[in-house]
């Protein structure tokens, strides 16, 4: 890697690890694991760039796809070889995850990240609520399309109808928050 390219990669990390960081802790709970998703994110950003492309969407929503993605197979990973260990061993309890403490972003980091936060809490509670459960349950929860499909009973095209359709009146009450980072 060129000193130039070194220099470009700094600067898209400096610019999204703090949002891309946020939302892998949410889904980990772990911050030593968040830390390796995160790095992972990032390199995989920069050796598959030219898939990016502008008109579906920006850098931001890229790169937290790119870390959604990489936080759950961690996830799912780490549930499979927690339940091969627990039959291993024949226990029935696992241990229970500590949840990651605060970021040590600065105040200025923390206040915009908060006010992002809101802006995000204020758009998902403006949808229905079919469209608000789907994108919590995959957001937040972690589940892919099929899962929600199980979990709610629904077609699987169903909650795909209502996901485009959640993450499209999303992206529009958003708008300003992605005028305000690109």
């Amino acid at each position: 890697m060129s000193a130039t390219e070194e220099q470009a990669l700094g600067i898209l990390y400096d610019r999204w690890a703090p949002l891309v960081h946020s939302l892998v802790v949410h889904l980990l709970e772990d911050a030593s694991e968040a830390e390796d998703v995160v790095e992972e994110t990032f390199w995989q950003a920069w050796r598959q760039a030219s898939r990016y492309d502008p008109s579906r969407g920006s850098v931001s929503t890229w790169l937290v796809t790119i870390a959604r993605s990489r936080a759950l197979d961690r996830a799912r990973g780490r549930k499979r070889r927690k339940e091969e260990s627990l039959t291993q061993l024949g226990q029935n309890d696992a241990a229970s995850v500590t949840r990651a403490g605060a970021d040590a972003a600065n105040p200025h980091e923390h206040a915009e990240a908060a006010d992002r936060r809101n802006a995000v809490i204020k758009a998902l509670c403006t949808l229905p609520e079919e469209q608000r459960e789907a994108l919590q349950l995959a957001y937040f929860g972690g589940l892919s399309q099929s899962e929600i499909a199980d979990k709610t009973g629904q077609p699987l095209g169903t909650v795909k109808t209502r996901t485009r359709l959640a993450l499209g009146k999303m992206r529009t009450q958003l708008k300003m928050l992605r005028e305000e980072t690109a």
